[in-house]
């Protein structure tokens, strides 16, 4: 009753607002293009209008790693961003301000990033990538960070002993590790997922436990946006959750809508195929997101702040930050985590198997 109440007034404060004013407008600035596993739901948002069902259009705009997405939301060019944590949290040790930004959704509440290595590798383990060479899609990236901290734990010394190569994302970086130019790659489980689809075998090497439970990629806003706009966030991390709804219960829709809106991103071959491991891809993505390692649901959305302290410890412990005494509070929000479920889930469920 509750959750069907919240749905018949977010629709009908909608139906107000489209009348009486324009759409909000939202760039979402990303650090990377999306693929399908983190590009499906905003199709799905855009096609079944989820997006304009709490008020706004959003657009994407793709910059090169998040180091270069950063100035332009402290600027306030774009409206929200996408990117990780490390390098926000590293502002606050800048001498300088740090930037004014803040969390508000926890997009990937655990850590996907791995390496890999062929299965013919020697390398087993992380202290084994000594004098090694490991493919990141950019020397921007917002990974490379905890990347390094990684390595540390196992005694390496980044820089010195093994080097970060920049090989490009997906595509470009898998074919580096198969001709192997590099000797291992620094992506998310899910890229890699991609490259065992595409039938290449490959060992993952995962980062110790300390990194396992932190803060990835969020949705981050400018301390102005928190203060003057906060509908704003609420009603773009209900439309988001939404979106995940979907690609949960109808995954093979998502693909589709994805593909629909993308039509470069989709694979050559048997189609039935390639949309059933894009669909599993996809599947595999949000179950690592929503749910505990456990199997309970996790809340959309909200940030565990005893993890992330965790998380920075050990990033001040293998060298990457000066010290683990960082407002965590002041990074990172659960302020609108409530409103992010604020919908109907049943009944969108039933529109999602539905939708072709």
């Amino acid at each position: 009753m509750k959750k069907s109440m919240y749905a018949i007034a977010g629709a009908a404060l909608a139906l107000v607002s489209s009348a009486s004013h324009a759409l909000d407008e939202v760039t979402v600035a990303l650090a990377i293009a999306p693929a399908v596993h983190d590009g499906a739901p905003y199709a799905a948002a855009q096609e079944l209008g989820l997006f304009k069902d709490n008020g706004m259009t959003v657009s994407t705009i793709i910059f090169q790693g998040a180091g270069a997405l950063l100035p332009q939301l402290a600027g306030k060019r774009v409206t929200f961003g996408y990117p990780t944590s490390e390098p926000v949290i590293a502002s606050y040790f800048s001498g300088k301000d740090p930037l004014p930004l803040r969390y508000f959704y926890n997009g990937v509440p655990s850590n996907t990033m791995e390496f890999a290595v062929l299965a013919d590798s020697p390398i087993h383990t992380l202290g084994e990538l000594k004098d090694k060479k490991i493919g990141v899609g950019a020397l921007t990236w917002g990974t490379i960070p905890g990347g390094r901290a990684a390595l540390r734990a196992a005694g390496l010394e980044p820089g010195r002993n093994v080097e970060f190569v920049a090989v490009g994302a997906m595509g470009s970086g898998f074919q580096a590790l198969r001709t192997r130019q590099v000797d291992a790659l620094n992506f998310n489980s899910s890229w890699h997922d991609w490259l065992e689809f595409a039938g290449v075998k490959i060992r993952r090497i995962a980062y110790p436990d300390d990194f396992q439970e932190t803060a990835g990629n969020g949705f981050i806003a400018h301390v102005d946006t928190f203060r003057e706009q906060p509908d704003l966030i609420r009603r773009f991390g209900r439309a988001y959750t939404e979106a995940q709804v979907v690609c949960e219960a109808n995954p093979r829709y998502c693909v589709r809508a994805f593909w629909r809106q993308n039509p470069s991103a989709k694979p050559a071959g048997d189609e039935e195929k390639q949309l059933a491991d894009a669909a599993e891809l996809l599947s595999r993505r949000l179950k690592r997101v929503l749910y505990l390692p456990s199997g309970q649901p996790r809340v959309p959305g909200r940030y565990d702040l005893a993890a992330i302290r965790k998380g920075i410890a050990a990033m001040a412990r293998y060298g990457e930050y000066p010290s683990a005494n960082v407002p965590v509070e002041q990074i990172f929000s659960n302020e609108f985590v409530a409103s992010f479920t604020e919908f109907d889930r049943a009944a969108l469920v039933k529109r999602a198997k539905a939708a072709q």
